[in-house]
């Protein structure tokens, strides 16, 4: 029988932890100066990321993370960030799932968005 459970939402340079169970790698690009081994990552899905474009805009202006929220859910909703939503949904109906991400504030980042896409069920 499956089950829905709530993924983990850790920081990748956090030492790994038994109870994460596959451990995703949500970032479009690779932590700065950790290895792979270090990162324990099971997975990267990176067509789950805010496109370059849209990351560096947001970048560039914290205090524009409504309308950024907005334009990731669009994006999500793209034949790529939909298939890997789908892989995501599948990791977790089967597997304890964390989702890793360098982002230091997670709240602002993309991270509250892509919970939201994948906890309702929709690719936005």
């Amino acid at each position: 029988m499956t089950t829905h459970r709530t993924p983990r939402v850790r920081r990748v340079y956090d030492p790994p932890e038994k109870a994460d169970g596959v451990r995703v790698l949500v970032d479009r690009l690779w932590p700065r100066g950790l290895s792979k081994e270090h990162a324990a990552v099971d997975e990267w899905l990176k067509d789950l990321t805010p496109s370059t474009e849209l990351r560096r805009w947001y970048h560039e202006d914290r205090t524009r993370f409504e309308e950024f929220q907005e334009r990731y859910e669009a994006e999500l909703a793209g034949p790529e960030p939909s298939r890997a939503l789908d892989r995501l949904r599948d990791l977790v109906k089967e597997h304890t799932l964390t989702l890793v991400t360098a982002a230091k504030d997670v709240d602002h980042s993309h991270l509250p968005t892509l919970l939201s896409a994948l906890q309702g069920g929709r690719s936005c």
